[in-house]
C-alpha cells in the first residue's frame, strides 16, 4: 500500500504541472476565461484554497458549465492526497464530493466526472487503506468501467483505471502486465486526444510516462 501512496503523491505533482498550463492572457477575452485563468494561476502558485474558492464562485455564475465544479473537486482531492490530518481530509474530500455531485446530477454521461469520482474514492483509500480499501476498491473499479464504456478512447480513463488496478495488483502480489499494456495504450491515446475547450482536462501524460517506466 506504501507503493500506492507514493504513486499518487507523484501523480499529484505531475498533475499540477500539466493542468496548470492554461491560457491566462491571450485567450482570456470574457469573464469566464479571465476567472478560470486566474484560478489556474492561483492553483499553480500553490494557493489551493484561494483557487478552490474562485472556482466555486465561477461555478455559481456558470451553472451550465461543468468545468468549474470539476476543478473544485480536483483541487480539493489533490490537496487531500498531501495530508494525513483527519479533519483536513474530511473537509477537503467533502468539498470535492459536494461539487462533483452537483455536476453528476446534471450529467451521467461524462467520463471525466466518473474519473473524478474514482479519484475521490482513491484519496479515501490512500488516507485510510485498512478502513476504506475493501469498502471502496470494488465500487471504484465499477466507476472506471462506467467511464470506459462512455469514453473508451479517453486517455485519462484508460490510464487512471490501469494505475488504480496496478496499485491493487501490487498489494496482492498479482501480475501487472495487463495493466501495463493499458498504460501503453493510454500514452498512445494522449498523442491524439484533443480537449474540447482550452480549460477541459488534459492532465495525465506525465504520470502515465512515469508509470510506464515503473512497468519496465
Amino acid at each position: 500500500m506504501t507503493k500506492l501512496i507514493t504513486a499518487f503523491a507523484l501523480f499529484v505533482i505531475t498533475l499540477l504541472s500539466a493542468q496548470g498550463q492554461q491560457p491566462t492572457e491571450s485567450k482570456a477575452v470574457g469573464k469566464f476565461e479571465q476567472g478560470m485563468g486566474k484560478a489556474f494561476g492561483l492553483w499553480g502558485e500553490g494557493k489551493n484554497t484561494e483557487a478552490s474558492d474562485l472556482f466555486e464562485r465561477i461555478a455559481a455564475a456558470e451553472t451550465e458549465n461543468w468545468l468549474p465544479n470539476y476543478y473544485v473537486a480536483l483541487v480539493n482531492t489533490t490537496s487531500a492526497f498531501g495530508t494525513k490530518d483527519k479533519e483536513k481530509v474530511n473537509l477537503l474530500l467533502s468539498k470535492a464530493q459536494t461539487a462533483l455531485d452537483v455536476e453528476m446530477i446534471k450529467d451521467q454521461n461524462n467520463a471525466e466526472l466518473y474519473v473524478m469520482q474514482a479519484m475521490i474514492n482513491t484519496a479515501w483509500i490512500v488516507y485510510d487503506p485498512m478502513t476504506n480499501g475493501q469498502k471502496l476498491s470494488g465500487p471504484t473499479i465499477e466507476i472506471y468501467n462506467k467511464a470506459l464504456a462512455i469514453a473508451p478512447n479517453n486517455p485519462r480513463v484508460v490510464f487512471s483505471k490501469a494505475e488504480f488496478e496496478i496499485g491493487g495488483a501490487k498489494f496482492w502480489g498479482q501480475d501487472t502486465k495487463p495493466m501495463c499494456a493499458q498504460i501503453n495504450k493510454a500514452i498512445e491515446l494522449f498523442a491524439t486526444f484533443k480537449p474540447e475547450t482550452a480549460f477541459s482536462p488534459k492532465w495525465g501524460l506525465d504520470r502515465a510516462l512515469e508509470a510506464q517506466k515503473n512497468c519496465k
